[in-house]
């Protein structure tokens, strides 16, 4: 196994600056897949001129992380793909010791790696367990895995699409592990640009409301997945008023938002809403 078995694989949507610091730090001998969830033939431009490792595909439209995510994993030809988010970032070790792992836990369908927030503490001792689900931000995939399982969910736009995918591969008896022997930085919270925050704010708002009740009622059913969320919208619809006496406009839109969420997954509409950037 080397590097070269590796395909890295990001989705963004506006991340031009935070993206380079994740490019830079992945291998040369590895080929990149970026996702562009736009039509910018600006960025393309200079992504590819600037990094002749990487081929950029651009969807159009923002199609969502996990549909990002399965447009770049359709043109993997290595048999390993890594998943990574553009605020994430590789250490000179990390892709080998992912390979390392892979080798000592052949049975793997993904592996997750232990996520470092500030870069002088590296020093993480514990051993490769098998669990039952990872962070979405850098997932670790053996290819041949997948065939029968397919990767993500289409219908969620962003948040729980990894759970669901780690839940289906269970289902199929797939291993999982997560390694914290394999480091991977992670900014967090803003693969994005600054200047699109508040946008992705409200919409984080609505698909964090709109995943949650998909997500259960596709494993627990109606009933059980609307008497786990009811306090939520009951919650959303008061603080909504609360901030509407207040006229408090920031934090109205964000409530108004979670019960929006909520009710269009209530009512078996798709995760229709966009960021208005």
């Amino acid at each position: 196994m080397s590097i070269q078995d590796i395909t890295v694989v990001i989705t963004s949507f506006k991340s031009e600056k935070k993206i380079r610091n994740c490019l830079n730090s992945i291998d040369k001998q590895c080929n990149v897949i970026n996702v562009e969830n736009s039509g910018d033939q600006q960025y393309k431009k200079k992504i590819e001129e600037e990094f002749k490792n990487v081929k950029c595909i651009l969807t159009g439209a923002n199609l969502g992380y996990g549909t990002g995510n399965n447009i770049g994993l359709k043109e993997v030809k290595t048999k390993y793909a890594l998943i990574l988010n553009p605020d994430a970032e590789l250490f000179s070790e990390t892709l080998q010791n992912f390979l390392t792992v892979a080798h000592e836990k052949p049975d793997f369908a993904i592996i997750g790696p232990g996520i470092v927030e500030d870069k002088k503490k590296l020093t993480i001792n514990k051993d490769t367990q098998e669990v039952k689900s990872v962070k979405g931000f850098a997932m670790f995939l053996k290819l041949s895995e997948f065939r029968e399982v397919g990767f993500f969910d289409e219908n969620f736009f962003f948040f729980l699409e990894e759970i669901d995918l780690c839940m289906r591969l269970l289902k199929e008896k797939k291993k999982i592990y997560y390694s914290p022997i394999v480091s991977v930085y992670h900014e967090g919270g803003r693969s994005h640009d600054n200047s699109v925050n508040y946008q992705m704010e409200l919409s984080r708002n609505w698909h964090w409301m709109w995943s949650t009740f998909y997500y259960n009622k596709k494993y627990k059913g109606f009933l059980v997945s609307f008497a786990k969320v009811l306090p939520k919208l009951v919650s959303s619809i008061t603080k909504y008023l609360f901030f509407l006496v207040l006229r408090n406009n920031e934090k109205k839109n964000i409530y108004y938002q979670r019960y929006s969420g909520l009710i269009n997954s209530i009512t078996g509409k798709s995760s229709w809403y966009r960021p208005k950037v």
